[in-house]
């Protein structure tokens, strides 16, 4: 053993947190973590933004390499706060972009434990109280919105697509018994709304299912899926000898909050089973990383509206609660703490009604045979995921006990009420118009138009008039650059930062209608804020007509 490795080895054990008790190192360790925080902080200014604004250096990205000797942890950490630079602040009441939380202090906390101790929740010989901690979480969440947590059951996973990618295998393996085997053999179809997320093409092309065998069902104005269609789609399906292997039934769009009638999408499936005599009941799985949240209004008191919300607030809060109040009748939900839940990433949880169904995509214990050799509780034996990190669940964890029903309430009101004070302003002005009046989540939707349109009538003439889709498309590139003006702006450390989407819906024609959007997810969102908004809105697009927008 050379002194030069001795030496190395010392050093580098420095570099760790220490496996025993060692106050002076321990000490040293938080100080560590204080002083990258001191560094971040000093990045902070009035600005939506981490220092100064600048965009990613991928060139210089490519060329970075592995030096040959380390580094100390005092040089180190500079060089990852710098990675910061330029990063919006999620938090910052003038940054509203798409759904993306502020985490919590507490959901960070429970994000630093777990990557301290790093647990593999694939079996609690490895998870030990961190395997009891998603457990926990997930009987938090299955009696919140109405499971029996006695039967259900829950595990993290990678996101919401990693929710509809469990939800549609178990709906696969109950449609087409033996599938994990030997594949899948049988015609399928998987059948959701035109409206939603991308993911479930996605989740078809991975299992096999294929993107072509998703049945897209149109929809509503409010963008929640017309059951009738759904009923025609699912008996053409069927008489056709497919199988049907999900029903996705979204809860809360991520473009418009829109949110279908799970109530009566359980009705029609029931009828459906009895109707063809199927030997098998359809999977339901409510894709409600957004909406699930909603659920902590299950017991709330709309008339006597304790916490006091304005009467348009009440009204949105009321109308979500409607439909969200019927997720107990899924048969899989998904759940993203990292979205309405105000947890960092990555923190998704998937439910099943019945644990159960679990058993549909275990393996055979005799294949994993170094696994499992102690403990009671092994996720791993139906987990698409062998590794699967504590993070999530100590996040959701921390959350909910930290907020409570009462403090959920209290940010989802905030946030919806802000989101109806940009929407009273907005319908107030001449020149906008709000695309997703329906729809009643933290999401905005709406356009910008030239002087002397006439926006009372636009929407309806964008949508079904023939000859006005041309002025679709001219009023399309005139949001776009409204949008890129704000959004220049707002990296130039001024104004606010919004998103946008390519496609709010079609047109009856097909051609989509482009909207720009406000996601308001931030505690500290004031009045002032959402009212500027339109401010900046406007004078980008004034800017944009002073130029040939066509």
């Amino acid at each position: 053993m050379s002194p030069r490795y001795r030496q190395l080895l010392e050093d580098l054990r420095r570099q760790f947190p220490q496996p025993v008790s060692d106050p002076v190192h321990d000490a040293y360790f938080v100080f560590t973590i204080l002083r990258a925080l001191d560094q971040v902080d000093a990045l902070k200014s009035q600005m939506p933004m981490l220092g100064a604004p600048r965009e990613p250096d991928y060139a210089e990205a490519v060329a970075a390499r592995l030096a040959p000797e380390g580094r100390s942890l005092e040089a180190t950490v500079p060089q990852l706060v710098a990675q910061l630079q330029g990063m919006f602040l999620w938090g910052h009441p003038q940054s509203q972009v798409n759904v993306i939380t502020h985490p919590s202090i507490a959901g960070i906390i429970g994000v630093l434990l777990a990557s301290t101790y790093n647990p593999n929740l694939c079996s609690d010989e490895s998870g030990r109280g961190f395997s009891e901690a998603e457990v926990k979480a997930s009987s938090m969440a299955s009696a919140l919105v109405g499971y029996d947590p006695a039967r259900s059951g829950g595990v993290f996973t990678f996101g919401g697509t990693g929710c509809l990618l469990y939800g549609m295998k178990i709906g696969l393996e109950k449609a087409v018994p033996g599938a994990m085997r030997r594949g899948v053999r049988e015609p399928v179809v998987v059948l959701a709304s035109e409206h939603c997320h991308y993911a479930v093409l996605n989740a078809a092309g991975w299992l096999g299912i294929g993107q072509e065998s998703v049945v897209r069902v149109s929809t509503h104005l409010d963008n929640s899926l017309k059951i009738d269609a759904l009923a025609a789609a699912a008996r053409q399906a069927l008489g056709e000898g497919k199988r049907i292997a999900a029903i996705v039934a979204t809860m809360g769009s991520t473009d418009a909050f829109g949110i279908d009638d799970l109530r009566a999408v359980r009705t029609l499936r029931d009828n459906l089973v009895r109707e063809f005599e199927l030997d098998y009941t359809p999977h339901i799985h409510a894709d409600a990383v957004i909406g699930w949240a909603w659920s902590v209004f299950n017991d709330y008191d709309f008339t006597a509206n304790l916490l006091g919300f304005r009467g348009r607030t009440v009204r949105a809060l009321a109308l979500a609660h409607n439909r969200l109040q019927h997720l107990r009748l899924a048969d899989s939900i998904g759940i993203d703490f990292h979205k309405t839940g105000y947890a960092p990433y990555i923190s998704s949880l998937f439910l099943v009604r019945e644990a159960a169904d679990f058993g549909t995509i275990a393996r055979d214990r005799d294949s994993m045979p170094y696994l499992y050799q102690s403990g009671t509780h092994h996720p791993g034996m139906y987990t698409l995921e062998t590794s699967r990190s504590g993070t999530g669940p100590m996040a959701a964890l921390a959350t909910m006990l930290m907020l409570g029903r009462e403090g959920f309430q209290t940010l989802l009101g905030h946030i919806v009420e802000m989101a109806e004070v940009l929407r009273e302003g907005l319908e107030a002005h001449p020149d906008l118009t709000v695309l997703n009046g329906d729809n009643v989540g933290p999401v905005t939707l709406f356009r910008v138009y030239p002087p002397g349109v006439d926006t009372f009538t636009v929407k309806d003439r964008e949508r079904s008039d023939p000859s006005f889709q041309t002025k679709v498309e001219e009023y399309n590139r005139l949001n776009r650059r409204v949008f890129e003006r704000v959004n220049a702006e707002a990296l130039a450390g001024g104004g606010v930062v919004i998103s946008m989407t390519d496609c709010y819906r079609h047109t009856d024609h097909g051609i989509p209608i482009a909207a720009l959007k406000s996601y308001v997810l931030s505690p500290f969102t004031e009045e002032d804020r959402m009212r500027s908004i339109i401010d900046h809105v406007l004078a980008a697009r004034d800017e944009v007509l002073g130029r040939d927008y066509d």
